[in-house]
């Protein structure tokens, strides 16, 4: 849908097709939703819709200008991974970093004269592994951001041109000389899917690995658990109540709305903050994903509280498995969870708008949804529905509520 402003107003004579848009001002904000022909769109103004010509139109500003945007938004994308600054903070993260030097040592033989398709090789630290720990008989080292004039560099420096060749360019836009038998990336964001870079690794799989061959990782899962957040509920709302013995509780609706409207990056949750067992809600098998699936996700959840608490919210991490090589090998996993030796990810929060006290064995049930943004291709919004049964079994004390999270627009 756009939204439009009519330049002119409308003529009283206009046919029945057009009875309903006959009122239209000059200055009105219309929003069309469908454009059957050149000269004639259906638009909608107060609830009312009708054909309006397109001649009478003016687009906003605004729209004019996101049309003009890279929906991808590739300059800001890659330019933030032409910096040090992202690339200081993965190589930092031992747990990730390592969990993929273990992929490469642990199948060491099985890598040997195999092709390797590194995507989004950032420095390179992935290929670099390859080519020394394997022998591997070609490595494509592929990124998309100007690092990959120093990531040749680095190369070169550690001895490992011979074996790896750095492309610079786009996954969809990069041509190889033959196909690969490893197709490895680390493509996962807050929530596992933000930035979408995930169909950049499908594209090139469906392209470019061969029939048989491996895809690291192999497949993926997203946890859920509800949770307490006393700490970060205190410093972004109790605060209000009293600060200085005065009442500033008028600001806690803009508070609420400020803090808890989006979810809460880099979080780390305490283990005895989960209210329950965490369980995966999502499932992702990275040979049979399409990239139409990535439009819209859902999974399903049910809870059974462990012991007394508040429930401010959910709390989500990513796992992500690694299948071996190697006959009888063990697979490698990459857990981002409370559990698990904190990573660069960490968790992501979401919170209610209103904490709920919960009792032992009471029940939250409900689905997780996760939609693609259509316009802004990199970004998605994360709804929960969830409802809770009192373990009494009363009906009249289940609770219900939906909450939809914008990551980011």
């Amino acid at each position: 849908m756009r939204r439009m402003h009519l330049v002119k107003s409308m003529s009283p004579s206009l046919t029945s097709l057009e009875v309903a848009a006959s009122s239209f001002c000059s200055g009105d904000r219309l929003i069309v939703h469908a454009k059957p022909s050149s000269e004639w769109w259906w638009a909608e103004l107060r609830g009312v819709k009708g054909y309006v010509p397109v001649s009478y139109l003016r687009q906003d500003a605004e729209e004019e200008e996101e049309e003009g945007q890279d929906p991808w938004q590739d300059e800001e994308y890659f330019g933030s991974y032409g910096t040090l600054r992202l690339h200081l903070e993965m190589l930092s993260d031992k747990s990730r970093t390592e969990a993929y030097r273990q992929v490469i040592l642990s199948n060491s033989a099985s890598l040997r004269n195999k092709v390797v398709m590194d995507l989004g090789c950032g420095t390179g630290i992935i290929s670099l592994f390859c080519a020394q720990l394997a022998e591997p008989s070609e490595v494509y080292a592929v990124e998309a951001s100007s690092m990959a004039e120093y990531t040749r560099q680095l190369v070169k420096q550690n001895g490992c041109e011979e074996v790896v060749k750095v492309l610079q360019g786009r996954a969809e836009e990069i041509d190889l000389p033959e196909q690969v038998d490893v197709l490895v990336s680390e493509w996962m964001g807050n929530c596992l899917l933000f930035e979408f870079m995930v169909e950049s690794v499908l594209l090139a799989r469906d392209r470019w690995l061969k029939e048989g061959g491996v895809m690291w990782p192999s497949s993926a899962a997203l946890t859920l658990v509800p949770c307490q957040a006393n700490g970060y509920y205190a410093e972004k709302m109790a605060f209000w109540e009293q600060p200085y013995g005065l009442d500033f509780t008028p600001l806690q609706p803009l508070a609420r709305q400020e803090f808890f409207t989006k979810p809460k990056f880099s979080h780390l949750i305490e283990p005895n903050d989960c209210l329950t067992a965490p369980c995966d809600v999502l499932h992702l098998d990275m040979y049979t994903l399409q990239v139409k699936d990535l439009e819209e996700i859902k999974g399903q959840f049910h809870f059974h509280v462990k012991t007394s608490g508040v429930f401010h919210g959910f709390t989500a991490w990513f796992t992500v498995h690694f299948e071996s090589l190697e006959t009888g090998g063990a697979s490698v996993e990459l857990n981002t969870g409370p559990n698990s030796e904190p990573t660069h990810w960490k968790q992501t929060l979401f919170m209610l708008d209103r904490p709920v006290s919960v009792n032992a064995e009471d029940a939250i049930s409900g689905t997780i949804r996760l939609h693609r943004n259509p316009v802004w291709r990199r970004h998605m919004t994360v709804t929960l529905h969830w409802s809770i049964n009192s373990s009494t079994g009363e009906t009249d004390n289940c609770q219900v509520g939906t909450k939809t999270f914008p990551m980011w627009r």
